[in-house]
């Protein structure tokens, strides 16, 4: 186990914490995008994250063999997917250039299916995450640093 392991792990949770936070800002901020480049209205992006476990650094001879190569070395981004499976906000507003023209919906606009209530929750839980990864860096600089003391 190298003298950074521990950093490196907890820089991982901060970088992606990081975008998590910056794909719920720009949702956000799209919560009332009825058109987008891709035609219809904003779609909720969400955050998929993968433990990285390719080369654990270290063999622990306490943990049973089945879980060796468990240990992972951090977290990362696996991709941002759009939310397709729940449904777009029908909003009635036959004025609306965006409005439905033909068929049962006439006149209803579909809205993003974005709900800012679940985007501050998860923008809370984000925080929180980024905040115990720093907690986690500055625990590792202070045992660092005792142990510099113990040797000096």
């Amino acid at each position: 186990m190298g003298l950074f392991t521990t950093i490196n792990t907890a820089a991982s949770g901060l970088t992606a914490e990081r975008l998590r936070l910056d794909v719920i800002s720009d949702n956000i901020a799209n919560a009332s995008t009825t058109r987008t480049a891709e035609g219809g209205a904003y779609r909720r992006s969400r955050v998929v994250f993968r433990p990285r476990v390719d080369q654990p650094y270290w063999r622990s001879p306490f943990l049973p063999e089945s879980l060796q190569n468990k240990i992972g070395a951090g977290v990362r981004v696996a991709s941002i997917e759009k939310d397709m499976d729940s449904e777009l906000v029908l909003k009635w507003d036959p004025t609306h250039p965006d409005a439905i023209k033909t068929g049962p919906k006439t006149g209803y606009v579909e809205m993003p299916n974005v709900n800012i209530v679940t985007e501050m929750v998860d923008m809370i839980s984000a925080s929180r995450a980024y905040e115990a990864n720093i907690a986690i860096m500055d625990g590792s600089k202070s045992m660092f640093r005792k142990a510099l003391e113990i040797g000096g």
